[in-house]
């Protein structure tokens, strides 16, 4: 299997409003010995504005964000799309992507009418190296050096753990010098513990994590708490009747037949207990799972003896119906789901239909032109596709347009940009000014002068976006 290991920067941390400014990406066989690498670079979308926090973190000014000579946004992800679909099938690693990432590369093929489910699909799957930097340290910590933080926390952030184990990150917060840290560490985990590291990409199909889960009596499972790695020992509970891809499972420090016989009420406060007796698993991100066998000695000193450890999970899956109710009551814990008014955040509504995907693939294609593919988007029938569709017309093409289309997307740009509350999800002008004040207040030199280049650029943004609905 080859590897793709990959890094973003990008307009901020708002993962559904915020945009990839930068991509970079190295692809290595599976000894991870690189045999391609890919950079890209955009210009700023008209209706995202740039948080002055992630500007100071890249170091991306205000002339790089509108530099004419760069790609478009759409001309980026197009780029992106065509390398990596290249490079399929393979295993897709990023540092904390699960989280952002992955999230901001959805999105940005959803809304330019690509699928979105590049990475684990079409026999591609994903890893967090985050994860298995977190695992290591637990399990063989001799491996990585990981410094520590204000509170003796763990640090795994790329900026201070690649210079830790011997890496010159002089390139930290740029999308290509985080993806060669990161293929830098996991080199270094594989050479001094391999079969930890073979037991994490073993587990990134999605189909070897459920087949695992499913056929083991018990396994271990790392997350992180705080900062804080921990281990759990965990036993199947089922699927998620909702979500395909989700497993719940049960802790195997609780004693399951101590809560069987409280009411339903006192169970649902049991189930709220930290660390959570009853928790999901997603079997498709690459989960961190190990065979109980495989924890170090030391580790298993943390659990109960394994008899009992064993014992509980034969209770489990011999009393059914107290099983259900464990997971009934865990779905009913969750916040319910609430529809969206934003077409961002209606990425997960559904899939688009097999008609609607044909559509997608000819507006994608290379020789389509903009009028072309302005025809196309009366014959989605999903009303999202539409509506992003329209969005790519008018920041791209805008001369496909009639002029009283064009005028209505320039005052909805507008308005977006200038609301100046909180009930909207996305920076808008005035707090993105507000919070460049409040840096500026105590910023020197060339963060001083990134400030206010962006300071200066925000406001011209502002009269502008005022002009459109005066």
């Amino acid at each position: 299997m080859s590897f793709v290991f990959w890094d973003t920067e990008t307009t901020g941390l708002h993962t559904s409003f915020d945009q990839i400014l930068q991509f970079g990406a190295i692809y290595t066989d599976h000894e991870l010995r690189e045999l391609d690498r890919f950079e890209a670079r955009c210009r700023l979308l008209p209706h995202v504005v740039p948080s002055p926090q992630a500007l100071l973190t890249n170091g991306i000014t205000v002339e790089r964000l509108t530099d004419p000579a760069l790609p478009s946004h759409y001309e980026m992800v197009r780029a992106v799309r065509a390398r990596l679909e290249s490079w399929s099938p393979a295993v897709f690693i990023g540092q904390n992507s699960m989280r952002f990432d992955e999230v901001l590369l959805r999105q940005a093929f959803y809304q330019t009418l690509h699928d979105p489910y590049l990475t684990n699909t079409g026999g591609n799957c994903r890893l967090d190296s985050l994860s298995i930097f977190r695992a290591v340290s637990l399990f063989a910590p001799g491996v990585l050096t990981v410094p520590a933080g204000e509170r003796g926390q763990p640090v795994f952030g790329l900026a201070s753990l690649a210079p830790a184990n011997g890496f010159p990150h002089g390139a930290a917060h740029d999308a290509i010098g985080d993806a060669e840290a990161t293929l830098y560490l996991c080199r270094r985990v594989r050479e001094r513990a391999e079969g930890y590291w073979s037991n994490f990409v073993r587990f990134g199909p999605r189909a070897a994590a459920q087949d695992f889960v499913e056929g083991s009596e018990i396994f271990a499972f790392v997350d992180a708490a705080f900062g804080w790695p921990y281990c759990r020992v965990l036993t199947l509970l089922g699927p998620n009747p909702d979500y395909r891809s989700e497993l719940f499972v049960f802790n195997l420090e609780y004693d399951p037949r101590a809560l069987a016989p409280l009411a339903d009420d006192d169970l649902g406060e049991a189930l709220a207990a930290s660390p959570v007796p009853v928790r999901g698993l997603r079997v498709n991100a690459g989960p961190s799972i190990v065979p109980y066998e495989d924890l170090p000695t030391e580790t298993r000193r943390q659990f109960p003896d394994i008899e009992e450890i064993r014992d509980r999970a034969a209770y489990l899956r011999t009393n059914r119906a107290f099983v259900e109710r464990l997971m009934t009551a865990t779905a009913a814990a969750r916040d319910p789901w609430e529809p969206s008014p934003y077409v961002e955040e209606q990425i997960y509504d559904g899939f688009a239909s097999p008609a609607d995907r044909s559509l997608m693939a000819t507006f994608n294609h290379s020789d389509a032109t903009w009028s072309e593919r302005a025809a196309l988007l009366a014959r989605l029938a999903d009303a999202r596709l539409r509506v992003l569709g329209e969005r790519l017309l008018y920041t791209e093409a805008p001369e496909t347009l009639e002029e009283h289309e064009r005028s209505r997307h320039e005052a909805d740009t507008a308005r977006r940009l200038l609301a100046d509350d909180d009930s909207v999800p996305w920076l808008t002008l005035p707090q993105a000014i507000r919070e460049t004040d409040g840096l500026l207040a105590s910023a020197a030199g060339a963060e001083a002068s990134l400030l206010g280049g962006l300071r200066d650029y925000l406001a011209k943004r502002l009269k502008e976006a005022k002009s459109f609905v005066a």
